[in-house]
């Protein structure tokens, strides 16, 4: 029993460490705009098949050793700066222009988004390269060159602890550390965290909002990039709706700790991926959004700011 207790603790560590890296940059840019970038999760998505086609570019299903884990740093840069080139892409393109527009307009600009997103994730997906199966069913799920040993690091251990485990642990905590010193030790952190507070007097007291903003979007959409190849490294699969069901669940993460607020949307995502693993193990898979989304229910009816949310500010 305490071996079991144990494994889904470690598995709901895992996937709540990939929920609070998605998290982050919801409530990033709402703790700015108090907008909800509804395509976030899709700039996640298509990170994660810009990260299958490097793979494929670079061979990385042979490499080994050293170059293995040299090409995947490689992969992991280059895969967090496209999501962030992609999230600024949108801002300045479509929310940009609705900043001053009523509040629905620039919601659902982001909802029609992500549907695009999706599309050219299905576009991407009919590529003819091998590790899209030849482009032959761009719908179907893609599978990830299992690149990382499956060894299980604890030996005959009845819990399993796999390199990947580590790997998307160490990987989330370190990422997260450097956010929140950027945050919290960085001229520009100050200017992030000014904005949030009021925009009007921020640019009064001569900070660029604009640039600041812009700078948000990068993160955010960097953070999307490196979750995507933390992803796809420990599921070994991508496909074309993945940004839906996981931008859900990390929206949903941010929701419960606080929309706006940094360590709450860590702790959200944490929180999410405990009780996913615990409900598929006690309670049953199918029950699992049922028994998520009552428990979301009830924290909200008696902590509707979330658990580390102001009331101070409107939430909309």
């Amino acid at each position: 029993m305490l071996d079991t207790l144990a494994q889904q603790l470690l598995l709901g560590l895992t996937n709540g460490m990939v929920f609070a890296l998605i998290a982050l940059g919801y409530t990033m840019v709402y703790g700015i705009l108090e907008f909800i970038n509804f395509a976030h999760g899709d700039v996640f998505m298509l990170s994660g098949f810009f990260a299958l086609t490097l793979v494929s570019v670079l061979g990385l299903q042979d490499a080994q050793g050293f170059s293995l884990f040299a090409q995947l740093g490689l992969v992991l840069v280059l895969a967090s700066a496209f999501g962030a080139v992609v999230n600024l892409l949108i801002d300045r393109l479509v929310y940009k222009p609705l900043r001053k527009a009523p509040k629905l307009a620039p919601l659902v600009s982001a909802i029609g988004v992500s549907f695009v997103l999706q599309n050219i994730g299905l576009i991407w997906g009919a590529m003819p390269l091998d590790v899209f199966g030849g482009g032959g069913q761009p719908a179907a799920p893609k599978s990830f060159p299992a690149l990382l040993p499956t060894t299980n690091l604890l030996g005959n251990s009845a819990i399993t602890l796999q390199l990947k485990d580590v790997l998307v642990i160490g990987a989330s905590l370190a990422v997260m550390t450097v956010l929140y010193l950027l945050v919290t030790r960085t001229k520009l952190g100050m200017a992030m965290r000014a904005t949030a507070q009021d925009p009007q007097a921020a640019r009064l007291m001569g900070i660029d909002v604009d640039r600041v903003v812009a700078a948000t979007f990068l993160v955010g959409g960097g953070l999307a990039g490196f979750a995507a190849v933390v992803y796809a490294l420990y599921i070994n699969t991508v496909y074309y709706q993945m940004g839906y069901q996981n931008g859900l669940y990390a929206f949903t993460a941010a929701v419960v700790g606080g929309i706006g607020n940094i360590p709450g949307a860590v702790l959200g995502g944490l929180l999410l991926g405990l009780v996913r693993a615990f409900s598929d193990q006690f309670i049953g898979a199918q029950w699992q959004p049922a028994v998520l989304f009552g428990i979301l229910i009830v924290l909200l009816v008696f902590r509707p700011s979330g658990l580390l949310g102001s009331t101070a500010r409107e939430k909309v």
